[in-house]
């Protein structure tokens, strides 16, 4: 995972979570944050050289060890390219999955 998408992230990540923005700016474009139907989770989609991203606030009530980080208070972000898990960002830290 080249650094230009880490910091994309990254920025999108403080974006939704930290400073709690109606829309964020990715590539000079704003993409709205909305809130999922069921659990009211932050969501936003943005696309980043080309490639349709989503980030998806984490929810807390899962199993996950990431759910266990956002119920102790830490701010997490799933990241999913084409319905597949891209990246994790807690607390400003990336953590890629896989070799993509």
């Amino acid at each position: 995972m080249d650094q230009k998408l880490k910091d994309t992230l990254v920025s999108v990540w403080r974006q939704a979570l930290l400073e709690d923005a109606p829309a964020v700016e990715v590539e000079s474009r704003r993409c709205a944050v909305r809130r999922t139907s069921r659990h009211r989770l932050r969501q936003v989609d943005f696309a980043f050289d080309g490639q349709e991203l989503r980030g998806l606030e984490q929810n807390p009530e899962t199993r996950s060890r990431w759910a266990q980080m956002a119920r102790a208070g830490k701010k997490v972000m799933q990241f999913l390219s084409s319905g597949r898990y891209l990246a994790v960002v807690v607390d400003g830290k990336v953590t890629p999955y896989g070799d993509r």
